[in-house]
């Protein structure tokens, strides 16, 4: 199928400041994943994958244990999903993914984000039918047919299997992210995940004019400045 997907990861951070607030937020996701699927990882695939995910981006290993040992107790904080759609600079698509524990303030944010950026923020719906919702699989490979036979093999609904640079990816619904790793695990016991998330990828990209993309860095980079923000999806091209 050729298509692209965008993983905007926080974890390309220059200063302590942005350090810091990436480990807040793998913290904060880490904390979420195993209070709702339990904290061991060995049983809880989704928070094996985001741990996995969060030491290749240098999350410190107490960050790691703290939000675990969080999960395992009693209390603590009541994070719940917030997701927000909308259109950004130059007319894209975005989708902004949040883990808030006040949602009225999470709400403020985001939308100040839009308004100073001259965006819009739209109901739920807005734009999400214009995205798929996938669990996205990439590591090293160059055989696409071997992959897919042995994800039919253990009877995984894949949507497309991908290979370019002797990367294969591995596309699924969102739905089917724990039997498609499952899956994978199995019939490849060494496979070492490149990307091992589920995420919202544009059905079709879209150039914005040069004279939108500062606006569009700067709230790219507003968001991601957003202490509730988890995630920003687009299907920008610049």
């Amino acid at each position: 199928m050729g298509r692209a997907y965008q993983n905007r990861k926080e974890s390309i951070a220059k200063t302590a400041t942005a350090k810091s607030r990436v480990y807040s937020k793998y913290g904060r996701e880490i904390y979420v994943v195993a209070k709702s699927g339990g904290s061991d990882p060995d049983t809880n695939i989704s928070l094996r994958g985001l741990i996995d995910r969060a030491r290749k981006d240098q999350v410190p290993a107490h960050v790691i244990a703290n939000a675990l040992d969080k999960a395992a107790g009693v209390g603590g904080e009541d994070y719940s999903p917030a997701r927000y759609e909308g259109f950004g600079p130059g007319n894209c698509m975005v989708i902004i993914e949040c883990l808030t524990d006040n949602p009225n303030r999470t709400f403020g944010d985001v939308r100040n984000c839009f308004t100073k950026c001259k965006a819009k923020i739209g109901a739920p719906g807005t734009t999400a039918h214009m995205f798929d919702h996938c669990a996205i699989f990439s590591f090293a490979g160059d055989d696409e047919d071997v992959v897919l036979e042995a994800l039919m093999e253990a009877d995984v609904d894949v949507t497309d299997v991908e290979v370019e640079s002797g990367v294969v990816t591995v596309f699924a619904p969102h739905t089917e992210y724990a039997n498609t790793k499952q899956a994978l695990l199995a019939a490849f016991p060494n496979i070492e995940f490149e990307t091992d998330e589920i995420q919202f990828v544009a059905q079709n990209s879209m150039d914005i004019p040069e004279d939108d993309v500062p606006m569009m860095e700067k709230f790219l980079d507003m968001l991601e400045d957003c202490d509730d923000v988890q995630r920003v999806y687009h299907n920008a091209r610049f």
